[in-house]
């Protein structure tokens, strides 16, 4: 109960509480991301973000992942490559 209550009390004063005259959900996600002391709760109180956004950071992983696996793939047939050429150098 204490906790709660210093995190609202700590957001509201370091939020736009005051100016608002209000605590609002962006205030304790901003706190939760700024404070080391709330850093924990970053993943509990994540900042608001619209769905398409959302959707369109989804989209981009995806892309990155596959270009990434790609990229992995790769490099394993290179060391594979030069693992060969060494033996037929012998």
């Amino acid at each position: 109960e204490l906790f709660v209550q210093y995190l609202a009390t700590y957001s509201y004063k370091h939020g736009r509480g005051k100016e608002k005259n209000a605590l609002t959900y962006s205030d304790l996600s901003h706190t939760a991301e700024e404070c080391e002391t709330f850093q924990f709760l970053a993943d509990i109180l994540p900042k608001k973000i619209l769905a398409s956004k959302y959707l369109k950071m989804l989209e981009k992983e995806k892309r990155d992942g596959e270009v990434g696996e790609d990229d992995e793939e790769d490099e394993e047939e290179e060391d594979e490559d030069e693992a060969v050429g060494e033996d037929v150098g012998s």
